[in-house]
């Protein structure tokens, strides 16, 4: 049974790759080569990080077998409480950050409480706090635009890593991914544990090595790495770490893929549940933060319908809205796939109207994918 699932996953992932592969090389030919030009790549990976740290969160909450629908709505509440501590009231960034990442904590947690210790389902508790939050925005801005913002925080979402630096962290990552896969394979190894042949697992680091190189090599030629990649980078890494590594992380989706059998073998469920809205909370507070830095801003229309980004390019990544199966890799897959669509569109010059539709359909193609998976 785990090596059929474990089967389909490599399935999904390799459908996942070419259908990128294919949105790149259709959106090169219609834009004759403007798509991947190195300043259009630069571009397309900062729309994409906000989305991507996003996706990471709502990652764990659906596999949790839990949706949230208030993220849009608490990236432009943390983004603009962010905005009003700077500009209003004059704090440092440093300190404008961390408090922007405990309210977006507190806020997870308030809405985790609902949830988890009052039986609420998250989507009626998640739906609230959209509206929630969305009119505490509108009430303590007063409905304007705060700007601008010092440059020390503007740099968190404009700056770029000098491109020598680049190239060290990528060999670093390189080479971390290399060791890491080696143990793993030695862990498996000891244990008397299938493993897939050399050539697969190496094959798969050869290129994952690959595509990082080109794409450091194709932001080089603009200005560099964009912080928000770094960023993006760091949280996707540490929590691919604790689904994969840690007893978190498989309670997670032993709670979503068998509720009962999670609950009679012990693992307390809502504290589990709770600590993924607070986390939740607390990267939809850095996406707020990365938001309203990019656009030295914070506006009251900051983060609308950006849930349902999330939410899509989570499900086109893989993870079942039924709970218990998904990768942080595959969703954040989904959200460049998103992106992509979006970015290639919008060079074209189609409605925005028609990109909707586009994406609207993707979503429902894919959870029809997953149902039928399902089934069989």
């Amino acid at each position: 049974m785990l090596n059929k699932l474990s089967f389909k996953m490599n399935i999904r992932a390799y459908a996942l790759i070419i259908a990128f592969l294919l949105i790149v090389v259709i959106f090169t030919i219609l834009t004759n080569g403007d798509f991947l030009t190195s300043r259009n790549i630069t571009n397309l990976v900062r729309q994409m990080t906000v989305i991507g740290v996003l996706a990471v969160g709502m990652t764990l909450v659906i596999i949790s077998g839990n949706i949230d629908l208030s993220v849009g709505s608490l990236l432009g509440l943390t983004g603009g409480i962010a905005a009003i501590l700077q500009v209003w009231f004059g704090w440092n960034t440093f300190w404008v950050i961390l408090a922007t990442i405990a309210a977006g904590i507190l806020i997870g947690l308030w809405q985790g409480w609902w949830v988890a210790y009052r039986g609420i389902p998250a989507f009626i508790v998640t739906l609230a706090g959209m509206m929630i939050f969305r009119g505490i925005l509108l009430g303590i801005s007063g409905g304007q635009t705060i700007a601008p913002l010092e440059p020390s925080f503007m740099a968190v979402g404009q700056s770029y890593l000098p491109y020598s630096i680049g190239y060290v962290l990528t060999i670093i990552f390189i080479a971390g991914i290399v060791v890491l896969k080696f143990r793993s394979r030695q862990k498996s190894k000891a244990l008397d544990l299938r493993m897939n042949t050399p050539f697969v697992d190496y094959g798969k680091v050869l290129a994952s090595s690959a595509f990082a190189l080109i794409l450091v090599y194709y932001l080089s030629r603009y200005q560099g790495i964009p912080m928000p990649l770094l960023i993006l980078t760091f949280v996707a890494m540490l929590f691919v770490f604790f689904l994969n590594n840690t007893a978190f992380g498989r309670h997670l989706y032993s709670i979503g893929g068998n509720h009962e059998a999670a609950l009679l073998s012990g693992i307390n469920i809502k504290r589990n549940i709770l600590i993924v809205f607070m986390l939740m909370g607390a990267l939809s507070a850095i996406a707020g933060i990365i938001l309203t830095s990019r656009l030295n801003a914070a506006t009251i229309g900051a983060g609308e319908m950006y849930e349902l980004d999330a939410i899509a390019a989570v499900v086109i990544g893989g993870t079942s809205l039924m709970g218990g199966t998904g990768t942080v890799i595959g969703s954040l897959l989904g959200a460049l796939i998103m992106t992509s669509i979006d970015n290639g569109m919008s060079m074209l010059n189609v409605q925005t109207f028609w990109q909707n539709i586009v994406k609207g359909l993707i979503l429902i193609l894919a959870v029809w994918l997953d149902i039928s998976s399902k089934k069989q």
